[in-house]
């Protein structure tokens, strides 16, 4: 449907939607803006009778996990997720077919699975595959994910690990740290000093810490700015103690941490506890030392509002503080 609007310039703005599609002009008169919009119009419905096949929707996933994911820190996620939605029927769909009510039905169908928030990331990577699609492969007009709904946010996590589960954890992984099973525990205990990501542990070689500066030098990181991260003298220590023929210094990857950490927590039974978890407990203990811009400049944050997102401290504690 086209709508015209009376600007205070006195020309016509002509709006046109259709297909999904949305388009708008500035005229100097309100019949000009008419023309236009029938002529539009007609375009848009002329393409929608003589679909152009540019292939399904697996394919165009196949193609981003190609070319696009490997330039990504979280690669072997995105390429693992995309594999699987390539399993599910929506896959199948020729890419010039696909719509917002078949992306709302299987959101639904998902939700039914899987929590929101995961829902969510899943929906983003779909959304980032078909905007890939419509702006650089030419293969879509408009992303039908654009005007679908997604979950509704969940509140931030407060999960912090308990004294009783690092004890258990520690009993579980074993103390021999030429086991890659100790060192992912190892890894743990280092994030609970430094608030550092497990991908950016895990990418930490020798020559970027300096042991006598107590500073060690990511490059790997989330928002993909390098940044430096002081170590405590805890930190320095859990460094030490590995094995010295090691680099990456805690010789393990992105799968394997996942992996063996799962293994070790749930041996522990600490149910629920997240390696990322150890983010929020460090930036918690780390809030009672640096002041905000100081911490938020040591675990990277440049909006000073995510910190409210780690920040965990009970009320039972900031209420001590106030003696």
């Amino acid at each position: 449907m086209a709508s015209f609007r009376k600007l205070p310039s006195g020309n016509t703005r002509a709006e046109v939607s259709r297909q999904g599609r949305r388009l708008s002009k500035v005229f100097p008169t309100k019949q000009a803006a008419k023309e236009w919009a029938a002529r539009q119009e007609f375009l848009i419905l002329d393409a929608a009778d003589k679909p152009v096949d540019h292939g399904t929707f697996a394919q165009a996933m196949d193609r981003y996990a190609r070319e696009v994911s490997p330039t990504k820190r979280g690669e072997w996620w995105e390429v693992l997720k995309l594999k699987n939605f390539c399993a599910d029927p929506i896959a199948e769909t020729n890419m010039a077919k696909l719509t917002p009510e078949l992306f709302a039905k299987w959101r639904d169908k998902r939700s039914t699975q899987v929590k929101p928030a995961t829902v969510a990331r899943e929906m983003q990577l779909m959304s980032a595959v078909l905007t890939c699609a419509r702006r650089e492969w030419g293969m879509i007009a408009i992303n039908p994910m654009s005007d679908v709904r997604r979950p509704k946010k969940p509140e931030s996590r407060d999960r912090l690990p308990t004294e009783d589960e690092l004890l258990r954890l520690a009993h579980a992984a074993g103390d021999d740290l030429t086991t890659a099973t100790a060192r992912a525990f190892h890894a743990f205990k280092f994030a609970l000093e430094t608030a550092m990501r497990s991908g950016e542990i895990v990418a930490l070689t020798r020559d970027r810490i300096d042991l006598k500066r107590r500073v060690a030098k990511l490059t790997h990181t989330k928002n993909g700015r390098s940044r430096e991260v002081p170590l405590s003298s805890e930190a320095v220590r859990l460094i030490e103690a590995l094995p010295q023929d090691l680099d990456p210094v805690f010789g393990l990857d992105n799968r394997l941490i996942d992996a063996l950490w799962r293994k070790v927590r749930d041996k522990a039974k600490a149910d629920g506890l997240n390696f990322h978890d150890s983010r929020h407990a460090a930036i918690t203990r780390l809030s009672t030392k640096l002041d905000v811009l100081a911490l938020a400049r040591m675990v990277g944050h440049s909006d000073l509002r995510m910190l409210q997102v780690y920040y965990n401290e009970s009320a039972e504690n900031l209420a001590k503080r106030l003696d």
